[in-house]
């Protein structure tokens, strides 16, 4: 016996939205584990106001400031 883990998600009226593939001419044993709150889903995170769009890039941020001959790595 295989264990797969699904997440099916309903409409508003109970039916799945997208059903997932499963082996053809099989029989299966289902438990459903209803989430009553489920997760919301974040944006991404954002910086606080206070820093948002202060920064300043100085210089040159491609190459290195350590000559490669130092690099440990290339020994």
């Amino acid at each position: 016996m295989q264990a797969k883990k699904f997440i099916l998600k309903t409409d508003k009226n109970g039916l799945l939205i997208q059903q997932p593939q499963l082996p053809p001419n099989t029989s299966m044993e289902v438990i459903f584990l209803i989430q009553h709150n489920p997760k919301p889903v974040r944006a991404g995170k954002k910086p606080s106001a206070k820093i948002f769009r202060k920064g300043k890039i100085i210089g040159d941020i491609v190459t290195s400031v350590v000559p490669p001959e130092d690099w440990d790595a290339l020994q």
